[in-house]
């Protein structure tokens, strides 16, 4: 920066790098697996940018040079913070640690931008869903920095290198290690609906009608035979329609037990569940997202984490 330029303001410098935050956001959750985490090295990214701004060179673009101090935010807290363990059906049965606290969540939508070229955000969406963002907590915290540099960002790896302090043979290594270790756990997603597929739309709404009116017959209709439910953080894991049926019935209840409200977190289709309450009110329960194809749902992974629900811009309670 020239030094007889004048001082960037803290609002000027809002002005210029805040319209990178939602994309930030989003290569934070891939990195650490969790949206309260990448939220705060977000805020972490931008403190440390605007304490720094005199000494940028604008030998790269703002936008890169906030990605720079993104990733480097990001391999720090995992650093001291440990890998997050997956949902059990995206790692061997042996790997899961059903009781954890520290699992791979949801990102609602609603923290990201929506605005942009649709395209833009529909491959955002895919490199959202979370059986893909679990996949990559299978590597090291700097494996998942070069895949995610290279493979999401398109950086070239001179540039990747720069970023991580690394040579460049240094860092095409380890992207062929990462790229290996994803084809063996990245899960087939050929077959996933977008949310905004009409499908999509459709199966989550009669999903939504269903478990509102506790419909066993619906549910039954609307998974397909090799579904799985899986309530994260518990243990309870459920394949097969025939298992997850039954199991549905019984959480439902009744007609009136339950009332949803449809959104998106992670590149899915989701549903926020509120429970009535003793006074007859509705409240925030958690979250249900869904895995759509085209000849069903795939797949149900339950948060019960109310939190969750003002994440996605939803009120944490409804009224009679």
């Amino acid at each position: 920066m020239d030094s007889m330029a004048a001082p960037v303001t803290a609002a000027e410098f809002g002005d210029r790098a805040e319209p990178f935050r939602a994309e930030l956001l989003a290569h934070c959750y891939r990195m650490t697996g969790s949206a309260q985490d990448a939220e705060d090295l977000v805020q972490e990214t931008y403190l440390r940018a605007w304490r720094s701004f005199d000494r940028f060179e604008h030998r790269s673009s703002l936008r890169t040079w906030l990605y720079r101090i993104a990733t480097n935010a990001c391999l720090s807290a995992l650093r001291h913070g440990g890998r997050r363990v997956l949902p059990s059906g995206l790692e061997p049965a042996d790997a899961v640690a059903p009781h954890a606290e520290r699992w791979v969540d949801p990102l609602p939508h609603a923290m990201l931008a929506s605005e942009g070229d649709p395209a833009a955000v529909a491959v955002d969406r895919e490199r959202l869903r979370l059986a893909l963002v679990a996949s990559l907590q299978f590597l090291s915290p700097r494996q998942r920095a070069v895949l995610i540099l290279r493979d999401v960002l398109a950086w070239p790896a001179a540039e990747v290198a720069a970023a991580l302090d690394m040579k460049v043979g240094a860092v095409k290594s380890l992207l062929q290690r990462a790229r290996r270790r994803m084809e063996e756990v990245r899960p087939d997603a050929s077959d996933v609906l977008e949310p905004d597929h009409p499908q999509a739309r459709l199966l989550l709404r009669q999903y939504m009608d269903a478990f509102e009116h506790a419909d066993t017959a619906a549910f039954e209709r609307l998974l397909r035979r090799d579904a799985v439910l899986e309530v994260a953080g518990t243990g309870t894991r459920l394949d097969g329609r025939g298992a997850c049926v039954p199991y549905l019935g019984r959480v439902t209840e009744a007609l009136g037990v339950w009332r949803t409200l449809p959104t998106e977190a992670s590149g899915q289709p989701a549903l926020a569940c509120y429970r009535r309450a003793g006074d007859g009110s509705y409240q925030g329960f958690g979250l249900g997202l869904l895995t759509v194809t085209a000849t069903g749902i795939a797949r149900v992974t339950v948060f019960t984490d109310a939190a969750l629900i003002a994440r996605c811009g939803l009120p944490p309670s409804l009224e009679i």
